[in-house]
């Protein structure tokens, strides 16, 4: 099963979980000021004892662009395409010099290559309902297994942090969380007399164009919940409810894009990191329907780029890509 495509059907009981702080540090022993030392974590597999100070760890899927960016001792990671294009040089590099001992999937986890890699501590960073396609079991006989996965797309703040601490990675993660709060209090500021009075609308990247359909996000979706912390509103709410991103956003058919967007006073949709619209989203710009929006005809549709940003670095990228796109806004 896809990582991503399964992203959707994590649930709130996996919400929770990712929400419970850690425990305190083991202090029995001889070797409790030392290289011995444990603590009790909470992960969405259960109370887990780790390494309080993990010297050799394995990660995979959301996890892997986290740990890179907070500097952890990784020995070993999965495959994450889809993060290459939000990665920084440095980041980028460090992610094609460390082994792979994962896939794009969950399914493809080469357990040999796990134990190779001799990890003190394994995070998998998969929604909860892809753990099934994992042998935990057997990663346990290698190191303590600490599951961190997505739940909603917002969400990726408290994960990332989550996954960081586990590793005992928190001080690199305190400083791209400080500079993302800086920049994105920098934008607020910017566009604090626009945004807020304003009604807007997100067209996503998983609508199916051979069904007919197009993704609405909603306030905490991928495309959304970035340009919030400026000061965007996106009006509505999602008509039946699921788990995981399906709270967020919602896949109407390409007819119901009027009655959807009717109020956007602008809208806003999801680009590849290179600017490149998706076959999805195409097809939902290409409709005459989009083009008699009243925010389209008024010229204040404007492209989202990095959307998928799981980390606080990669947003600082999404920060800026958004700013870019709405600059035109503070002169109208």
């Amino acid at each position: 099963m896809s990582i991503r495509r399964s992203f959707g059907l994590a649930g709130a009981v996996s919400l929770a979980l990712v929400l419970t702080g850690c425990g305190s540090s083991s202090q029995g022993g001889p070797e409790a000021s030392g290289k011995g030392k444990t603590r009790v974590f909470a992960a969405d597999n259960g109370e887990i004892t780790i390494p309080a100070h993990p010297e050799r760890v394995v990660a995979t899927g959301y996890a892997v662009p986290a740990l890179i960016e907070a500097d952890a001792p990784l020995v070993g990671i999965s495959s994450w395409k889809r993060g290459e294009p939000m990665m920084s040089e440095e980041d980028l590099a460090e992610y094609r010099k460390l082994p792979k001992v994962a896939g794009e999937q969950a399914a493809e986890t080469n357990y040999e290559a796990v134990a190779e890699a001799d990890p003190d501590l394994i995070v998998i960073g998969v929604p909860a309902p892809v753990l099934g396609d994992i042998d935990v079991k057997r990663l346990e006989s290698i190191a303590p297994v600490v599951a961190i996965g997505p739940t909603v797309p917002s969400a990726w703040r408290e994960l990332s942090r989550k996954q960081s601490d586990a590793a005992g990675s928190l001080k690199q993660f305190d400083v791209a969380k400080d500079s993302y709060g800086s920049r994105a209090a920098e934008l607020a500021e910017k566009y604090k007399d626009v945004l807020p009075q304003l009604k807007l609308g997100h067209v996503g990247a998983y609508g199916d164009a051979a069904k007919g359909t197009f993704q609405r996000e909603f306030n905490g979706s991928w495309g959304t919940n970035i340009a919030e912390d400026l000061g965007a509103k996106y009006y509505g709410k999602v008509k039946k409810p699921g788990p995981g991103s399906q709270a967020v956003s919602e896949y109407p058919s390409i007819e119901e894009l009027p009655a959807a967007f009717r109020e956007a006073d602008v809208m806003t949709y999801s680009v590849n990191a290179d600017g490149s619209i998706p076959k999805s989203v195409q097809y939902v710009l290409d409709s005459k329907l989009w083009k008699n929006l009243p925010a389209v005809k008024a010229g204040k549709a404007f492209p989202f780029r990095y959307t998928e940003a799981a980390t606080y670095g990669e947003a600082m990228q999404t920060l800026d890509a958004i700013d870019e796109s709405l600059a035109p806004l503070l002169n109208r």
